[in-house]
Parts: structure tokens; sequence; C-alpha cells
């Protein structure tokens, strides 16, 4: 028995009710697979997460929505089709999708506020997939045709096929007649005809109890009246979503089908089917799920050689996809870096402002008197050899552009010679966002990639742990060894943001979490929502502190006294002195009192007074002295991938690295840079350190103040 490759007009009269449940998806990326004629559309749907959706028009022609494991790996390099998809796709709706009257035609439209834009897939011939614009008009498709019937090509409106018999609508009198003109056999008849095709040609006759060799004269009324109450059931089924889709099964060999061992996939349909009552088969919720299933593995069962399943090159694979990263990686650094030249040109010209202002008044001043541009250039030239420093600047003046170019501190930089010197600085650092923006869509590209090669690794795992063997074994023997995260490749992002990380904040190594501060309004909140019972809070002596809470409990637990170990105690007093202005001061040491929940009071002593983020403390305090200032930031990879920061002894422990910082010479920005840098290189992945650990996010957990880096 053959092996289905192509979906039938039924097929997608079942699906259409089906894909229309995804309207409202939002379209992420597209690629298209060349060698395939495979276009895969990866969405993304507010209750179900990510789609793929899947249009092969090759040798094997189908649309459904795929498994995100079932879906091929990313291609390289974009093909021109991949990129204008993507341009006029990306961010777009999902509103419609629709089969062409009877025909092995798919529509998909989606909207976007510049436009809508639809896809229609043709499964039937030679296949073909183009892409219409509002108008109907077609921007581009993966074959071009030009018949007497129709024309699809770039340019040229779209034109369907000339519209096909659609037999689950028409009525009775219209059924009887289509079939009454024929000079054929019922069965080759409801296949042609009617647009059946033959297996539901030879269905219908089975459900009829119609012999599928009478001719059309001798069939009766009688039995057409029975084959369209037949027909019209199986259109209301269709329509109404009521399927009972299955996946049908041949024996391999002697074996029972029923035995995996022994079978192999042969068809897919969504209704059960008498001619197939020989066969086993396996049942399906949906008429999508079963399709994926039998295409993914009607493929991987193409695979067979001699009775064994080829082992994929994976390593290939994995090599191809590193491969691609690296190129990513060097990409992004370049815009990086580009953008951050931007910036540094800009900050020249406000550096040497008076210098710039005196260029740029000269020059506006010759053009308002005519003065060709020519003669500003010998002008300036004379006055550098006479020494002024202004002349001394300009390197070169362009008239066709407008331009001066000066060099600064060694650095050149071109400005347009008709505005000041603030519009050439926003100019220039709005090409710096400018560069940035394509550093963004570098980094989502390289995300993709990312994905696609923990894609590869994945299936890499499941075929070694079906395969079993020595890899199996080897895994085994590692088991329980821990991950050197910095070596690793690559490491998956783990988010789950928790409440607390609106303040600072870390875990004790005991493990008890401790919040505080970053402003006033910070210290109020902390107070009056998050200290409760049981819990302990701690202060700098010294003024310009964050309050400081070490909890007991969380905020959805009842408090409770806890006995706390004097480790965390002491971490938390150290957390305490290092976010105060004692680092800022320049010290290594400070004093810090607790005291319990109830001796914290917004309410001052007659007579005085409580600024923001003050407050007033009674009875007996505990006392931490001469604590000695210390803050580590590290990342973490297990369970949670980010940014941490706080007392050495507590983030040591959990971060796969840190870095310890004192009081020095460098402001907080300039610090968050360096060990950005240092973090960089230190993991193998340095693209993992750029999503969770920008200087900005590192910022976030360095004391105010200068600091520098702690040799270790």
């Amino acid at each position: 028995m053959d092996h289905k490759r192509e979906l039938t007009s039924v097929d997608l009269a079942a699906l259409e009710g089906e894909l229309a449940d995804y309207a409202g998806a939002k379209l992420d990326k597209a690629y298209l697979y060349t060698e395939d004629d495979l276009v895969r559309l990866k969405m993304r749907d507010f209750d179900r997460g990510r789609v793929e959706f899947i249009i092969e028009v090759g040798d094997v022609k189908r649309a459904h929505v795929a498994a995100a494991e079932h879906v091929p790996d990313a291609p390289g390099r974009p093909p021109d089709f991949a990129m204008m998809l993507r341009n006029r796709l990306s961010g777009a709706d999902l509103v419609r999708v629709e089969q062409f009257e009877f025909d092995r035609i798919i529509e998909l439209e989606f909207d976007r506020e510049d436009g809508s834009t639809t896809i229609v897939a043709e499964l039937f011939g030679d296949g073909n997939v183009a892409v219409l614009d509002e108008h109907g008009e077609v921007i581009d498709c993966l074959e071009t045709v030009r018949l007497k019937s129709r024309t699809v090509a770039p340019g040229a409106t779209y034109e369907f096929p000339s519209a096909r018999f659609n037999p689950l609508t028409v009525d009775y009198e219209g059924f009887v007649a289509r079939i009454r003109e024929s000079d054929s056999d019922i069965v080759r008849t409801l296949a042609t005809q009617l647009n059946f095709g033959g297996l539901y040609g030879e269905e219908l006759c089975s459900r009829a109890d119609i012999d599928y060799n009478i001719p059309v004269e001798e069939v009766t009324d009688e039995q057409l009246e029975r084959l369209y109450d037949i027909v019209t059931e199986m259109g209301s089924r269709l329509r109404e979503g009521n399927l009972d889709p299955r996946v049908y099964y041949e024996s391999t060999g002697d074996g029972d089908a029923e035995d995996p061992e022994n079978r192999q996939r042969v068809d897919v349909t969504p209704i059960p089917l008498e001619e197939y009552e020989h066969l086993y088969s396996e049942g399906f919720e949906a008429f999508n799920d079963a399709l994926d299933d039998y295409f993914f593995n009607f493929q991987r069962e193409d695979e067979v050689e001699g009775g064994e399943t080829k082992r994929p090159d994976f390593e290939a694979e994995v090599s191809k996809y590193e491969h691609i990263i690296r190129q990513q990686q060097e990409a992004i650094d370049d815009f990086e870096a580009d953008a951050e030249a931007e910036r540094e040109k800009a900050e020249l010209l406000y550096a040497r402002y008076d210098l710039v202002d005196d260029v740029l008044s000269t020059v506006q001043a010759a053009r308002a008197d005519d003065v060709p541009w020519d003669e500003i250039e010998s002008t300036f030239a004379e006055g550098a050899d006479r020494g002024i420093p202004e002349a001394e600047a300009v390197v070169g003046v362009d008239g066709s552009e407008g331009t001066v170019t000066l060099e600064i501190d060694g650095t050149r930089v071109t400005v347009d010679a008709s505005v000041g010197v603030e519009k050439n600085a926003d100019e220039l650092y709005q090409e710096a966002k400018r560069i940035e923006g394509k550093k963004e869509g570098a980094l989502a590209a390289i995300e993709d990639t990312r994905e696609d090669l923990e894609a590869v690794k994945q299936r890499r795992e499941e075929w070694t742990a079906d395969d079993g063997g020595a890899d199996a074994a080897d895994e085994e023997d590692d088991e329980g060894e821990p991950t050197d995260w910095l070596s690793e490749p690559s490491i998956p992002i783990r988010k789950n943001e928790q409440w607390y990380e609106q303040f600072r904040w870390f875990h004790t190594s005991d493990g008890y979490l401790v919040i505080g501060g970053r402003d006033a309004d910070d210290n109020e909140e902390l107070v009056q929502k998050y200290l409760e019972r049981g819990d302990k809070f701690f202060h700098a002596q010294a003024h310009g502190g964050p309050v400081t809470v070490l909890k007991a409990t969380g905020p959805s637990e009842p408090a409770k006294e806890v006995e706390f170990p004097q480790s965390s105690l002491d971490q938390a007093a150290q957390f305490a002195v290092s976010y105060s202005s004692v680092w800022k001061d320049g010290k290594f040491a400070g004093d810090v009192y607790m005291v319990d929940p109830d001796q914290v009071s917004k309410t001052p002593e007659s007579g005085e007074y409580l600024e923001k983020g003050g407050f007033a403390i009674r009875g007996d305090r505990t006392y931490f002295e001469d604590t000695p200032v210390g803050v580590a930031v590290g990342i973490i990879c297990e369970d949670r991938t980010e940014v941490v920061g706080g007392p050495p002894a507590a983030i040591r422990p959990q971060a796969a690295t840190s870095i310890t910082v004192e009081p020095g010479q460098y402001a907080q920005n300039d610090i968050a840079k360096r060990l950005y840098r240092e973090f960089k290189d230190r993991f193998a992945d340095e693209t993992f350190v750029r999503k969770v650990a920008s200087p900005d996010r590192i910022q976030e957990f360095l004391p105010p103040g200068g600091s520098r880096m702690v040799d270790e």
C-alpha cells in the first residue's frame, strides 16, 4: 500500500475548523527550507504558547500545526523569500484560515498596523506558496506560474484555479445532476467529477452499499439519495469538527501490526474509514495532532535502510549551529563596538564644545557669504600653518556633502557644517541607537540559533536514550558530577521573577532572604509592607543607609519567630553597612545595629521631625561593631539564571563564578562594565553573560560610590 504524501480536499475541509482556532496568534519568525520547499511559520499564541505551522509543497504536500520538537532545525542564512515574510509578517496577527472552495488550497491571512498579508498554499500539482498584499497582488512566490488559465507571478494579481465543484455544499438536485452528466462508473465519477479522490470515492460507495464499478446510468435514484445523505452527513461532521482522526498502520512483515516493531504508517484521515477496517489504527484528539504524528514519523520511517534506521549526523548539525553562533556573536560584538564608537564621538564633541563650535560657526558664516567650499578648506589649511588650534583640528572639508571632518584627541569625527554642536552630537547618539537596534535583531537571531542548537542536542540525547549502549552508560557514569558552567558552550536561560527583586536583595548562606531599600521610597515600603513579626531590622549607624530586613518568612506566609544563625545575622549586617554611605566615603568598616519590628516607628519623638525614609527606633539595640564592608557579584546558573550580589560569604557558594569588590576609584557604571568584561572572559558562552548579566544588571548590585575589583 502506498504511503500518503499529500493532503486531500477532505483533509483540508476538516483542518479548516481546527486551524481557525489559532486566530489571534502572533507571528514571530518565518523560515524557508529550499530543499524541501517547506515554509515554517513560528508564532506565539496567548493560550498555547509557541505554535509552529508547517507548509510543505515539494514531494510531500501538507499544511498543519506541528509540535515544537517535530519542526526541522532552522536553516543557516535565510533566503530572500524568508526575509520578505519576516519583514511583512513579524508581529502580525493571524486573522483568517480558510480552504479555497473544495480545492487543495489553504489561505492564511495576517494583519498588522501597516497592512494585511495573505499566504496562499497550493497543495496540488507541483505545489506552490504565494504571498499576497491586501489588494491580492503577488509580492513573491516559490514558483512562477504562467498558464493560459492563470498566472501566479510577482507583481501580478493572484489568480485562483477555476473553482472546483464542492460536493459538501451542493443541494440534492445539483448533486444528482453532476453525477448524471458522467459517462463513467460511479466510483470514478465521485473521485473526479465530485472531487473526492479515489479513496473517498471508494469509501462513499462502501458506505452506500453501491458497487464501485456500476455505470452511472445504472445507479438508481434510491442509491443516489442514500449517497447524498452520506455525503451531507460527512460534510456536517467536517464543518462542525465532529471528527475522530486516525493514523493507519500496515504490517511490515509476518508479525502482528499491533506490535510497533512490525508496522509502519500508511495514511491519516480526519474520520475512521470503512475502507481501512482491516488496518491497525491509532486515534487522536485533533486532526492536527494526527497529521503531525503521521508526517513526522512517515519521514523518519522513510529513512530506514536495511531494517535499521540511519543515525542522523548530529555532530555535523551541532558543529554547523555552533559555527553560526560564533559568526552571529562576532556581528553582535561589531555592532557594540560601532555603537560605542558613535557615542564616544558625540561625547568628544561636547568635551571640545568650544573648538567644534568655532569651526562650525566659521563655516556657516563663510557659506552665508557664498564663500566656495574649496576656499573654506584653503582658509583652514592656512590657519593650521599658523598654529590656530581650531584650524589644526580640521582634517577634511567635503563640499558635496556639506561636512567637515575634525580630529579630536586622536579620533576623527565628521560633522554636518549646517547645524550646531548639539544637533551633530544628537545625530551621533541616534546613529548609535540605530546600530544597537541592529544588535537587538542579531541577538534575537542568535537566540533562535541557540534554540535550534538545543533542539539538535535534545534529539541527540533522545536518540542515544532510545538506542542505549555505550553513550548511555557514559552518561550514567557522569551522573552526579557538578556542571562546569563556565565551560558550557550553551547555557539555557531560566527566569522566574520574584517579588523581592524590586529591592536590593540576597539570600544568606543559610537560605534566609535579606532585602534592602534603594531609596527613601523603598525604605518606606519595606517597613510599612514587608517588616513583620519575627523579622530583624538592620541599619548602619552612618547616615544615608538602606533599611535592611532579614526575613523570617515570605509575604504570603504567617509571621513566626525564628532563631537566626549567627552567620545570617552577620551577613545581613555586612549588607547594611556595605550599601550605606560608609562605602561611598571610602571606608572599609562601620557599625550596624539590629532591632525587632515593634521597635521601628514612623512616629517621631516630641519636637522632632522624620524625613521621608526615616524611622524612629525605640528600645535596646544589638550592635555589630566595626563590621567590614564587602560585596561580591556573581552569576548563578542552577534553577535560575541571573546576577546576584551581596556579602561574599553568601554569594560565592551559590554562584557559578563571582567577583568581590571593595571601595575604590571606579564609578558604579565603570566598575559594572569592568565586571561584565571579566564575566565574559570567564564563560565560554559569552551570549549567556550578555543576556543575564549586562552592565546595567550588574550595577544594580553595586554599592553607591566608587569600587574596584579585589584580586583573588
